[in-house]
């Protein structure tokens, strides 16, 4: 396959990948911009004449605006949220990630799956970032992008039908994110500032995949303080984020690749399945030790789909500032153990 020499292929990458987010959010999926660039990805690797190569500084700039954006959920009022619940939801917190763990390791001895790459893959919960930092742990982020999205669609699919089946509507509980929005200008200077200087800050620490976790907890002490002022990610800057991050793991695709994904996929759809089912099982003890209905602690413990199981907290009358408090605390757990669960499967593995 020849280099690409022009503009010409990168406008186009770029125009399908806008339209395909587009109808995506249009249609009600989650992620659609990462998608949509995946799979523009997919195709110009596995079928394009030319070959694009994105290169490295534009997919750590995405990560380090992802960064910032999952880093503002760490809201005071979303902290707040959890009251007197917040030992047994951290406890479930961590048998979620106990589990993801679990699942991983199963299916990496029944596949032919590293561990790191299937345990990331389990991981349930911030999709994009662990797609994001999955190549700088060392993982498959081929594998990695296709196990979270499809878990994320299975998600979509179930969460509203169990919602509409299993539950009865109750009263409203409304949800309140963040404070006062700033500005676009000011939303633009936080997420620079804090993007650069987490990268910075990231590099002396070593923190593992920097690029993603430094701006993530500068921007999650940031928000938790009120220094942030309410600032955030522009909507139309996350969006190009996801989009890039996409786009460079869609361009590592080859035909090989997808032979193995299409022979994986029982087995994934297998190891998903049963994580729904612990989830569930962790709900029901939530519920009872927590004394908050099983709706509410259901939808806090499903494994990831954050926007459909918001948009069925609202539908159903649950909670909905609960369970954006317990899903966003996961969201930020997940993340920020998934390296130091890479090094010791790594570890295990020598």
């Amino acid at each position: 396959m020849r280099p690409v020499a022009g503009p010409g292929p990168w406008l186009l990458a770029a125009f399908c990948i806008a339209a395909g987010g587009v109808l995506g959010e249009a249609a009600g999926i989650p992620g659609a911009s990462l998608l949509a660039g995946l799979l523009v990805g997919l195709v110009v690797a596995v079928w394009g004449r030319r070959r694009l190569v994105l290169g490295r500084a534009p997919f750590a700039a995405g990560q380090a605006i992802i960064g910032v954006a999952l880093g503002t959920y760490l809201q005071p009022s979303t902290l707040s949220a959890l009251g007197s619940h917040w030992l047994p939801v951290l406890a479930v917190s961590a048998a979620t990630l106990g589990l993801t763990v679990a699942a991983g390791v199963l299916l990496a001895r029944a596949t032919d799956i590293d561990a790191p790459t299937a345990a990331l893959g389990m991981v349930a919960g911030g999709a994009s970032g662990i797609v994001a930092m999955s190549d700088d742990l060392g993982a498959d982020d081929r594998l990695v992008a296709v196990m979270q999205y499809l878990r994320v669609l299975v998600i979509v699919v179930l969460t509203p039908l169990a919602g509409a089946v299993l539950f009865a509507s109750g009263s409203s509980h409304a949800a309140h994110v963040g404070g006062a929005d700033p500005g676009l200008l000011a939303d633009l200077a936080f997420t620079a500032g804090v993007a650069a200087a987490g990268v910075v800050v990231a590099r002396p620490l070593r923190l593992p995949a920097g690029s993603l976790l430094g701006p993530l907890a500068l921007a999650g002490v940031l928000a938790l303080t009120g220094a942030s002022g309410g600032a955030r990610v522009p909507y139309l800057v996350s969006q190009v984020a996801f989009a890039v991050i996409g786009l460079q793991v869609g361009l590592r695709f080859t035909r090989a690749s997808l032979r193995q994904v299409a022979r994986l996929l029982p087995w994934v759809l297998s190891a998903i399945a049963a994580l729904i089912v612990c989830c569930a099982v962790l709900a029901l003890v939530l519920s009872k030790v927590a004394g908050i209905s099983f709706l509410d602690a259901y939808l806090a413990t499903t494994p990831g789909g954050l926007y459909a199981v918001l948009a069925t907290a609202v539908s159903t009358g649950a909670n909905t500032t609960f369970v954006l408090a317990v899903q966003s605390l996961r969201l930020i757990v997940m993340i920020a153990a998934a390296p130091a669960i890479v090094r010791k499967l790594s570890g295990a593995r020598r």
